[in-house]
């Protein structure tokens, strides 16, 4: 494995957020399978030093040995700029980001292999976000839309519309991460940027997507009145992709049902679950819906059941599809107290 796709790996990226120069020499030969000698001609120092560093015996701190080895671990351009932005510390959108262009208007052309990279890698931080949190990446995550946006200005067309798209997948990110941290006010101002990005660059699935993320939250909110609208929003967006599609329909289904509108919200399940088995092959779907499988389709539908009182159906349907669901620790907690709540109540 290169130098380049060693930096993927999710463990390594968080230790050099966390700027722990011992982990991010232990990680690095995990995911590289090096020993500490292996490691010696890359970082130009020998093996007892890498011990001490690793074990915690001797710290680094001076700018000498930390660029020894950010080059000879060759770190990514995007991640090198991150000790140098205190402003990544904050949650919500920076003044600096909010005024930065967010269209093509250039002519010429950009080299979009950093693009293709950073969105490989940000497929890699969200299934790490669905296992076990996303704080700890979260200035990996802004240092990597700083850098596809700063890309942006120089390009036109549909580069330009390529860029914009990954911009508003990380934004869309970091405003779940957000959320998910209490700081809702950071979170709806990050998903505001993700849906005009998406506009901007006629994204209609990421367009509706960033419309169902707000319909959950205004759910979350004690909210549904709001929550059913901006879900119908999503439904509504043109031209959708079978999954976005299902994804809109599902959240308009628990709305619907938290209003008691259950005749409504049950069709619109069935509409979800519909569109969702259209295509399920991950490859067929947007790369922010690579988890809504059959599996998930049909828990979700078990869901609106519970949300419609069913209690009997949403038990069977989740007791059928939980099994096939994969690794996903905290969904499979959440559906199996579903499960347990609805059993009794049935």
């Amino acid at each position: 494995m290169s130098s380049r796709a060693l930096w993927r790996d999710v463990r390594l990226r968080a230790a050099w957020a966390r700027q722990d120069w011992a982990a991010i020499l232990r990680e690095y030969r995990r995911a590289a399978g090096l020993s500490q000698r292996d490691l010696e001609p890359l970082v130009g120092m020998p093996q007892p030093h890498i011990s001490a560093i690793e074990s915690g015996r001797r710290q680094v701190t001076t700018a000498e040995v930390q660029a020894r080895i950010t080059e000879g671990l060759r770190v990514p351009p995007e991640l090198t700029s991150i000790p140098l932005r205190p402003d990544l510390d904050e949650w919500a959108p920076p003044t600096e980001l909010r005024e930065r262009i967010a269209h093509g208007d250039a002519t010429g052309r950009t080299d979009l292999r950093t693009a293709v990279w950073i969105g490989e890698v940000l497929a890699q931080h969200r299934r790490s976000e669905d296992e076990g949190g996303g704080q700890i990446l979260w200035p990996v995550v802004r240092s990597q839309l700083d850098a596809v946006t700063r890309l942006i200005p120089g390009t036109t067309g549909p580069a330009a519309d390529r860029l914009l798209l990954l911009a508003a997948e990380h934004a869309h990110w970091l405003s779940w991460v957000a959320w998910q941290h209490d700081r809702k006010g950071a979170a709806l101002a990050w998903i505001d940027m993700a849906h005009g990005w998406a506009v901007d660059g006629g994204h209609t699935d990421m367009a509706s997507w960033v419309h169902r993320i707000r319909s959950y939250y205004s759910l979350a909110h004690g909210d549904p009145t709001r929550a059913l609208r901006t879900a119908e929003a999503a439904r509504l967006t043109i031209s959708l992709s079978p999954a976005a599609a299902s994804a809109a329909a599902h959240q308009a289904a628990i709305a619907a049902a938290a209003l008691s509108e259950r005749d409504r919200a049950r069709r619109l399940a069935e509409e979800a679950l519909e569109l969702a088995l259209r295509v399920p092959e991950e490859t067929d779907r947007p790369g922010w819906l690579y988890w809504l499988s059959p599996a998930r389709a049909m828990l979700e539908f078990a869901d609106a059941s519970y949300a419609c009182r069913d209690w009997q159906a949403a038990v069977d349907g989740i007791r059928a599809a939980l099994p096939e669901l994969g690794d996903y620790p905290r969904d499979h907690a959440y559906y199996l107290a579903r499960m347990e709540d609805a059993t009794r109540r049935a």
